[in-house]
């Protein structure tokens, strides 16, 4: 599997780049045939700060935020998302302002929710949404409505990677399934490769993958 990787560059910042393992990969809800390595992207600081001034260009002169919730390991790029939304200039609308980030917790169920104490920098605050990926639209559309649960505003949803267009929500992604043609993702029951009897390699969470042995 891993002789199946190559990489793509974000056009715009070529130091932005993502590999990607051809294979037979399984989400908690979906069967795919590439694994879309975001690790770099999350955990190495300079370039989360690349990642987050990219994601920030729709937002600075037209879009107040007061809350980022980040899913996803998302954490250390939306750090650096709210300080390219808080910086000084004339033309960037949050200069001054305050900004919290944020991760929700979830139950056995996948229910998601906030504690007490923080559920206030949701209700009445425009949020912006930060996630890894958008594929099915299930995870996102289950965070939407825990937003509006608490009260929040939506002021936003950026991505790392959109799967298909929505078109119900604008979602700013950094890469999308035009940029990655060969990939595919299948909902439970219609995967070609079960159906071509190809067993699965890996096993995809929010940390990365478990290879199956």
């Amino acid at each position: 599997m891993e002789n199946n990787v190559y990489a793509i560059s974000l056009a715009k910042n070529p130091k932005i780049t993502i590999n990607i393992t051809s294979g037979h990969f399984s989400t908690s809800n979906a069967h795919s045939d590439n694994y879309l390595d975001f690790c770099e992207l999350k955990c190495n600081a300079l370039v989360a700060r690349d990642v987050a001034r990219e994601l920030a260009i729709p937002y600075l002169s037209s879009t107040v935020v007061d809350t980022i919730i980040c899913i996803e390991k998302t954490a250390v790029i939306a750090s650096y998302l709210a300080e390219e939304l808080l910086q000084e200039g004339a033309s960037v609308i949050n200069t001054g302002g305050n900004i919290h980030v944020v991760s929700p917790m979830s139950n056995a169920y996948g229910n998601w929710f906030f504690p007490s104490n923080r559920a206030e920098w949701i209700n009445g605050k425009n949020v912006l949404l930060l996630v890894a990926t958008v594929s099915s639209g299930r995870t996102l559309n289950s965070m939407l409505e825990c937003i509006a649960y608490y009260g929040g505003k939506l002021a936003g949803i950026s991505a790392l990677y959109q799967a298909s267009p929505d078109t119900v929500h604008q979602i700013n992604a950094l890469f999308t399934s035009e940029d990655i043609p060969g990939y595919h993702l299948y909902r439970p029951g219609e995967c070609e490769l079960c159906k071509n009897g190809e067993k699965l390699d890996a096993i995809i969470s929010s940390e990365g993958y478990s290879k199956i042995e």
